[in-house]
């Protein structure tokens, strides 16, 4: 119907290509939770993405991962738009200083695609160096991640809920923010604790390298390098000067037109361009 009046056809794209994630999960679910499948609707979501993303006008792409699985998929650049998600800048307030304890936070549903089995086993590792590290995980755990849950629970903190406020609050006693996902659209997480001023550890998966500079905002750590990760934790933990320094410079980044408000302006503008 909208080809037949000429309409505008838009796609948003939460996620990466639906056969990029696909790909992507079975891997990672292969490595990290022996016997998980994916959902059953993926049979056919999958076909049924694919076909509205080729014939779409424009696709909104949150990030510059998902552009690339666009492009590897054989989308146009020209129908892409790259927008990153805003947040709320008015409840994320930068930290007030860095914490004497070296205390990392991730925040997102527990599971193998959000990266958890990976850094966990990078965390086990900065423990053998810094005792008194610390780790807490917001989030809902998924099946996927139980045995790995209970193979870290008397090491790492769990905490299932926190309201915005909550999170917020928590923000301003953290050393570092951490998300080292498989596969993202955008993690508006991430917008979040810029705007708090913590500096970011995170894969170019998640869409970090959109709105994140590798060595100024934080660390862009390659996914599955246990080795790198475990490093840059240990520089963040015990290099204070420095994680200082990037805490300003991402509470910089995360409020400059970073607001919901900022994102539909630009969404406005990059629309308007094809009516």
């Amino acid at each position: 119907m909208a080809e037949r009046i000429g309409a505008i056809k838009i796609f948003d794209a939460p996620n990466s290509h639906p056969v990029t994630q696909t790909r992507i999960m079975e891997r990672e679910l292969a490595r990290w939770s022996e016997g998980a499948r994916l959902p059953s609707v993926t049979s056919w979501y999958v076909p049924r993405a694919s076909r509205d993303i080729l014939r779409a006008d424009v696709i909104l792409c949150p990030s510059l991962f998902v552009l690339d699985s666009m492009l590897e998929n054989g989308i146009p650049k020209e129908r892409c738009i790259v927008i990153p998600y805003g947040t709320e800048t008015h409840v994320f307030k930068p930290r007030l200083k860095t914490p004497s304890r070296p205390r990392f936070i991730s925040v997102g549903n527990v599971c193998v695609r959000k990266g958890h089995p990976f850094l966990f086993e990078a965390f086990g590792r900065l423990q053998k160096r810094v005792s008194e590290a610390e780790l807490i995980c917001v989030g809902s755990a998924r099946p996927d991640a139980f045995a790995a849950i209970r193979k870290w629970r008397d090491r790492i903190t769990f905490i299932e809920h926190l309201s915005h406020p909550q999170m917020a609050e928590l923000f301003q006693t953290c050393t570092a923010f951490v998300l080292v996902s498989a596969e993202e659209g955008y993690a508006r997480v991430l917008a979040e604790a810029l705007s708090a001023g913590l500096p970011i550890v995170a894969t170019h998966e998640t869409g970090a390298t959109t709105t994140i500079k590798n060595g100024r905002e934080g660390f862009i750590v390659n996914y599955g390098d246990i080795d790198g990760l475990t490093e840059i934790l240990f520089r963040l933990a015990s290099e204070r000067t420095m994680c200082e320094t990037m805490g300003r410079m991402a509470q910089e980044t995360g409020n400059i037109r970073n607001t919901w408000q900022d994102y539909g302006d630009r969404l406005l503008n990059e629309i308007s361009r094809y009516l």
